[in-house]
């Protein structure tokens, strides 16, 4: 079943189709790769002093003007410094347009994350709040598959992307991840500057059936917020981001607004857990448009097995 009011409140189905609509876009210029634009080219750098490249600003443009005909008010972006006001209307859109743009010359999945709020009066005070105020969070994900999953408080809807009509159908309602898992997903080369928790977490991990944990596990790693998301919401497993000693490392490294909210929304929505090794991050609220959190999420004993870690 394409986009319909059966499975999306009614006001946010313009925002959806004009998110999905972009997403279709995005996917047919991906899958050109190089017969197209370099779209991996250094274009500059976000207000965060990360490097932008050619594909991250062109999806912002693309999905900024898209949302300029709903009822999005407020427009928040990884790729702009303030919120935009987007003119009349009810809701607050934060947006990472392009996650995982390290990869996108090498053909790994990659994605779009957003997350959606109801308007307040002033535009950072309408981002600024706890997570679980959301009225919506998801991500487009585009890889061999280009799909989507999104909720609206009410359980996970999973889309796939028709390539032949361009159409997003609904496939699966109700996604469920599995409590138990033997995957875990972290950054391993960065060991040497975790916090205590997240080594000792590793380290029992990788003990095996003779260490604590009394199984194997295997190690995940895309560097692709998204195509992580995706298998651990297909799957299961637990994804770790965590605090380390680095200089701007101290608070992790991804975003609270537009990346950890809406993954959270998404991953507690399908029974599973996410928080940042003590707080549940649906209680957290960003101090600051660009602020980042540590991430711990997925199924919900491995996640609640690491927090035991943490509190060690």
């Amino acid at each position: 079943m394409p986009l319909s009011s059966d499975h999306i409140p009614a006001d946010l189905l313009p925002v959806m189709e004009a998110l999905t609509r972009v997403g279709r876009e995005v996917a047919a210029i991906i899958a050109r790769g190089a017969l197209g634009a370099s779209l991996s080219e250094e274009v500059g750098e976000n207000s965060d002093g990360d490097g932008q490249k050619a594909l991250d600003v062109m999806a912002d443009e693309m999905f900024e003007a898209a949302l300029r005909d709903t009822a999005v008010r407020y427009y928040a972006s990884e790729e702009q410094e303030g919120v935009l006001d987007l003119g009349a209307g009810k809701y607050a859109l934060a947006i990472d347009p392009l996650d995982g743009s390290s990869n996108i010359d090498v053909n790994v999945s990659i994605g779009t994350i957003f997350s959606i709020f109801e308007a307040k009066e002033g535009a950072e005070e309408s981002f600024l709040r706890p997570a679980r105020e959301q009225v919506a969070g998801g991500y487009i994900v585009f890889g061999p598959q280009t799909g989507m999953a999104v909720t609206f408080g009410a359980g996970v809807l999973i889309y796939a992307m028709d390539p032949a009509s361009g159409e997003f159908i609904l496939v699966e309602s109700g996604k469920q991840i599995p409590q138990a898992t033997k995957e875990y997903a972290i950054n391993a080369s960065n060991r040497r500057h975790w916090v205590p928790g997240a080594r000792a977490y590793i380290e029992a991990c990788e003990a095996g059936e003779t260490g604590p944990k009394g199984k194997s596990m295997n190690m995940r790693w895309v560097a692709s917020l998204v195509a992580e998301t995706h298998r651990i919401l297909t799957r299961g497993g637990v994804f770790l981001y965590p605090a380390d000693a680095r200089k701007g490392y101290e608070n992790g490294r991804l975003r609270m607004l537009y990346e950890c909210a809406p993954i959270a929304f998404l991953i507690e929505q399908a029974g599973g857990q996410a928080h940042d090794g003590e707080l549940r991050i649906l209680d957290k609220s960003a101090p600051e448009l660009h602020a980042r959190t540590p991430l711990v999420f997925g199924s919900s004993e491995e996640v609640s097995s690491v927090k035991d870690y943490y509190q060690g």
